[in-house]
């Protein structure tokens, strides 16, 4: 396990040159994406999107395994779902199938996406997903307890955002060094920062599988949304816990470094996880980019590759919550049987926005406050479907009256035979 370097600001959107224009030239990507259920687990909980919104076209097919990024940019997404059963499963499907429905909604033609309209954008997508989710376990005993983590990763121009909530991961590689994008929203995770926890110490940690966050076990979310600059013949990894789990840092650098076709790199990835035990499903997507609209070499203004927060700016109060809700969504959405599948979709729920203010932290709107990652919620959710064990409710000075009673009950009995 990695620890990424601490968070820095990016730049005001004005100084960070936010564009709706295409950028000097084409950006071009080549991808793949790969899913296994591993050796252990009897299904498969996690879930993947890749998609070019301008086309608006989603899965593997050929057009979008190699393709140039138009003016909306592409979207990536790795989820793995828990709460046992099939509930796992569809936590992590609604997921994708709510951030694809969400990201390419309402997109105007005419208009290319800026960055910060593709960052927001980016973020109210997952917070959606993450209050469908919730209300479908409320409305379902069987799915009380699901939820999935998320690592999304959306380009425009030569920006390239992620959103996270979990510890699925996000990792970039620049000339042969990986380095990890996203943090860990997880115990094991936290008690590294804090220095209580070595990396060697974290790989045998009895409770490693505690995250902080995930979609679905509350009705709002913070999501981390981070960014980096991309450059020529940078690779994009996105992968869930399955392989970084299993698959040592230096053996997922090493595979990336000599392998040169993504749909190779996919597979020999999930190999290796499989491999060392495959205790987990796995999941893998990776890109490859290049093309004129990327710079070949850093400029003097470029940052070393690191875990960096994008700030947006504050929206006017009526283009806020709970200004965007939909009349028709101001009540809990009916059930659903979620068909599985690349091109399924799902109803949407409305979202709760978390708007990054630049020089402050994330200011919510009215409501229960959302997960903090600097320190863990009064319960962590395990990756394990939860288990209520009955209480009682009966006041302590009731329990010791009846249980005196007994004693002097027992004793007066005792006191008659022996007379």
């Amino acid at each position: 396990m990695s620890i990424p370097d601490a968070p820095h600001s990016a730049p005001h959107p004005g100084e960070s040159k936010d564009t709706s224009t295409q950028p000097r030239g084409e950006i071009r990507v080549r991808l793949f994406a790969r899913t296994d259920v591993g050796q252990i687990r009897e299904h498969n909980e996690d879930n993947f999107l890749v998609a070019d919104m301008t086309r608006k076209q989603r899965g593997l097919l050929e057009a979008n395994r190699a393709s140039i990024v138009g003016k909306h940019g592409s979207i990536f997404a790795v989820c793995d779902g828990m709460g046992g059963a099939a509930a796992g499963e569809i936590a992590s499907q609604l997921a994708v199938d709510i951030i694809y429905e969400r990201m390419v909604e309402n997109l105007d033609d005419q208009h290319a996406l800026s960055r910060d309209e593709l960052a927001r954008r980016l973020v109210r997508a997952i917070e959606a997903a993450g209050l469908r989710i919730f209300q479908e376990a409320k409305l379902d005993r069987t799915r009380r307890g699901m939820g999935t983590t998320v690592t999304a990763a959306a380009l425009v121009d030569d920006y390239l955002f992620f959103a996270q909530v979990g510890d699925s991961r996000g990792y970039v590689m620049r000339d042969g060094n990986l380095v990890q994008l996203t943090r860990d929203q997880s115990l094991v995770n936290q008690l590294i920062e804090a220095g209580q926890l070595t990396e060697e110490e974290a790989e045998t940690f009895e409770h490693n599988n505690i995250i902080l966050q995930a979609l679905g076990t509350a009705d709002t979310v913070q999501v981390d949304l981070t960014f980096c600059e991309l450059r020529k013949g940078d690779t994009l990894l996105l992968c869930s816990d399955g392989l970084s789990g299993m698959v040592r840092f230096d053996d997922i650098r090493d595979v990336l470094r000599t392998t040169t076709e993504p749909l190779e790199a996919c597979k020999l990835l999930t190999e290796r996880a499989n491999q060392a035990g495959g205790h987990d499903n796995i999941t893998v997507i990776v890109v490859k980019f290049d093309g004129d609209g990327l710079n070949a070499a850093a400029t003097p203004e470029s940052e070393p590759l690191k875990y960096r927060k994008y700030i947006l700016p504050e929206e006017p109060m009526d283009a806020t919550e709970p200004h965007l809700r939909r009349p028709e969504m101001s009540s809990a959405p009916p059930a659903i049987q979620l068909p599985h599948g690349p091109g399924s979709s799902a109803p949407q729920g409305l979202s709760s926005t978390v708007v990054f203010a630049a020089g402050e932290g994330p200011v919510l709107p009215p409501g229960p406050p959302s997960g903090q990652m600097a320190s863990p919620p009064p319960s962590p959710y395990y990756e394990e479907e939860r288990i209520e064990i009955p209480g009682t409710h009966v006041p302590a000075w009731v329990v010791v009256i009846l249980v005196l009673g007994v004693i002097l009950l027992l004793i007066g009995t005792a006191f008659l035979f022996l007379h």
